[in-house]
């Protein structure tokens, strides 16, 4: 409201009785900033500083765009679920939404309707300079739903995200193996014997139940196949369906054929009986990651990106002399990929009431650079430190355990924004360089599978997978074989087939439109 048309309205106001006062009040409520929220995943810290970055972060926002952020959480205890629950709850105090479409269900939630369709000059209007960013590399054809744009790519951001095992060199020499180099997945059994023997109070390999649902049988399956999981489609809280690098446009699975998975459950059977985690390890929801850097635990799981910036650090900080490792699934056979660019995305929800300021926030943390440092790092001299050779470092006595910003942006980071850092591992390049070497290009990452004609059945597949495949990961079948004979009678009986014929039949016309078969 400009002052001219305040004044005479004032005026008018002043002659009906209304004070000086109401009128302030009523031209500042009018012009307050509007409030958006981001639903980001990750535990909500606790040590205050997320909350100082965001003061001074919002101080910009509302100059730049009258706008304030503030952060929602799923924690990770049970995140699949609650993930889901949240986003299909019609909860309208959510505006941006942190998805991927390969383990954040991203098109089965543009499908049931939790993201708002973002319209080319809504875009244009409200996210110019992503827009232009993403357009410019030709990559919005990778977020369209029925030919409507559902997500904003993370697309301008290099990092690999293929899982595998960190563990100790240290301790994988005295185990027997030159240079502490384990390059079997088999051969972890003799790193866990060796630890369970020799070390008190350490679990070789302390996994907890939200990250251990079936990650080894996957990591067997990925490592002595050529077999590539669909990451467009789950059953639950599983990607059961995969095509084979032989046959690329037919649909398979692992878990009803073949025998890779009775050889994985033989491999965690054995890994039970020797003690490798603990009794608990189907319940157990403590932070396992932790218990690796302090000592106790022999052994952790996940990606590329954590290990080369926190993984090194830590265990060198904190383990000297621990020379920590990184065994990536499908080392021994290169069956391994390279990032899609939509493994991180941002997206609006149906239910945003101001979908177009959640856009602006979004361009402005993505494409300011002063923004973008706040958001992802926090506030120089507090959270982190600039080196005189340019480097992103950290105060004295800082510990990512517990002073981390905890903010986990991971749906729109950009390469040109993103310092190199101290506590990065000193050969991150090389460790690079080996998986471009090796990685392969993801061939499905415009297929869409339309799930809606097989959502119960999908949702009566993950029912089943979810008794069985948690215990066969953990060992704790007495006889492996009849249980996944068992499960796989029963998969059958839910419509195994049937969900299989579906995800088939669009398989099909993705690639006949390709011309690729």
């Amino acid at each position: 409201m400009k002052r001219r048309t305040i004044v005479k309205l004032g005026a008018a106001l002043l002659a009906l009785g209304v004070s000086n006062s109401a009128l302030v009040a009523g031209a500042q409520a009018q012009d307050a900033p509007t409030e958006i929220t981001m639903l980001t995943l990750g535990n909500k810290p606790t040590n205050g500083r997320l909350e100082a970055m965001l003061e001074k972060l919002n101080e910009r926002l509302v100059q730049q765009a009258n706008v304030k952020l503030d952060l929602f959480y799923i924690e990770w205890a049970d995140w699949q679920t609650q993930y889901n629950v949240q986003l299909l709850s019609g909860d309208d105090n959510v505006d941006l939404i942190a998805t991927a479409t390969d383990w954040l269900f991203g098109w089965e939630n543009a499908e049931k309707g939790a993201f708002l369709p973002l319209s080319e000059e809504m875009l244009k209007t409200h996210a110019p300079k992503t827009w232009a960013q993403v357009d410019a590399k030709g990559h919005w054809d990778l977020t369209k739903f029925d030919g409507q744009i559902y997500f904003m790519p993370e697309d301008n951001y290099t990092q690999y995200t293929n899982h595998g095992f960190f563990y100790r060199g240290d301790w994988a020499k005295e185990a027997g193996f030159a240079n502490g180099e384990i390059s079997k997945l088999e051969d972890f059994t003799t790193y866990f014997d060796w630890i369970k023997k020799n070390k008190s109070d350490v679990y070789p390999w302390d996994a907890s139940a939200s990250a251990g649902k079936d990650a080894i049988l996957a990591a067997y399956m990925q490592s002595h196949t050529d077999l590539q999981t669909l990451q467009q489609v789950t059953a639950g809280n599983f990607f059961p369906f995969q095509t084979s690098a032989k046959d690329p446009y037919k649909v398979a699975s692992y878990l009803m054929e073949g025998d890779e998975l009775l050889a994985a459950a033989q491999l965690t059977k054995k890994w039970n009986e020797i003690g490798v985690w603990r009794e608990d390890a189907l319940n157990y929801d403590g932070d396992t990651r932790e218990e690796f850097y302090a000592g106790r635990s022999g052994a952790d799981q996940h990606h590329t990106q954590t290990y080369v910036t926190q993984i090194v650090n830590n265990m060198n900080t904190k383990q000297p002399g621990s020379d920590p490792k990184f065994f990536w699934w499908g080392k021994e056979n290169g069956n391994f990929f390279k990032d899609i660019f939509t493994h991180g995305a941002m997206a609006v929800s149906a239910n945003s009431k101001h979908p177009e300021k959640a856009l602006e926030v979004y361009d402005l943390i993505r494409n300011d650079k002063e923004n973008y440092m706040l958001f992802n790092f926090g506030i120089e001299g507090t959270d982190y430190v600039l080196t005189a050779d340019g480097k992103l470092g950290y105060p004295e006595g800082y510990d990512s355990s517990t002073d981390g910003l905890g903010t986990n942006y991971w749906w729109g980071r950009m390469d040109e924004f993103e310092p190199p850092k101290t506590s990065d591992a000193p050969n991150k390049a090389e460790i690079i360089a080996a998986l471009d070497s090796q990685a392969k290009d993801y061939p499905y990452s415009t297929l869409i599978v339309s799930k809606s004609a097989i959502d119960p059945t999908l949702a009566a597949i993950g029912g089943v997978l979810s008794e069985y495949l948690p215990q066969l990961e953990n060992g704790k079948f007495d006889d492996p074989a009849a249980a996944i004979a068992e499960m796989r009678e029963k998969l059958k009986a839910v419509g195994w087939d049937e969900a299989v014929a579906s995800i088939q039949s669009d398989m099909d016309k993705w690639a006949a439109a390709r011309g690729l078969k």
